[in-house]
């Protein structure tokens, strides 16, 4: 079974999902026989970095709610992600484009290391409060998980990827997909959102089936 998950690095809704995803394949009999690439999605291609405002600020002023709005929403999003086993630390978290970080993925999942980066990429993000489009930032991530450094920023300071972030993007625009995450099972069946376990649960066994 194939499992392709369209997510962003700074989406929590797509760090909670895929902990609901890893939690169901971990009770799923025929784990090893599950194959899961993730596929870049950008929430926001105009995103820029603001030195010294920080991610709920920017929200508040991007989108024109009041912040104690901002705070509220990312509160609930806190709890949700701690049900999960999930850190997120939202007060500090840096606003940030995340185009080059994907750039450095699609390297990273032609190695075979794709998931391990989507993981510490969402952990530098919600929980260690990292900036993910500084290239400094990228490369020191890059080298946690067994990435050469020197060849991480080399990408970073060129053009490589991006086609294949795009393609990703435009792959998602063209089989319907209007948000993150979004989970196809085998092309036959779609999640969409951080939905409870039970549901990833559900569709792994009923995928499943079909393939026997």
């Amino acid at each position: 079974m194939k499992i392709e998950i369209w997510s962003d690095f700074v989406c929590p809704f797509c760090y909670i999902g895929n902990k609901h995803l890893e939690n169901a394949l971990e009770k799923f009999e025929h784990a090893d026989e599950v194959e899961i690439e993730f596929k870049s999605y950008e929430l926001d291609p105009t995103a820029k970095h603001v030195p010294g405002k920080t991610m709920a600020e920017t929200l508040a002023e991007s989108k024109g709610l009041p912040m104690a709005q901002v705070e509220q929403m990312n509160q609930q999003i806190t709890q949700m992600a701690e049900s999960a086993g999930l850190t997120f630390n939202n007060a500090t978290a840096q606003y940030a484009n995340t185009f080059d970080a994907h750039r450095l993925f699609q390297y990273a999942k032609s190695i075979g290391k794709g998931y391990d980066y989507d993981e510490r990429l969402k952990k530098a993000y919600f929980t260690d409060s990292l900036l993910i489009s500084d290239f400094d930032t990228l490369v020191e991530l890059a080298g946690e998980i067994g990435i050469d450094k020197e060849e991480a920023r080399a990408i970073l300071e060129s053009d490589r990827y991006a086609e294949e972030v795009r393609a990703d993007v435009q792959e998602a625009r063209q089989i319907g997909v209007q948000g993150v995450p979004f989970f196809v099972f085998d092309r036959k069946y779609a999640v969409s959102g951080a939905q409870p376990e039970e549901v990833f649960t559900q569709t792994l066994e009923t995928t499943w089936a079909e393939k026997q």
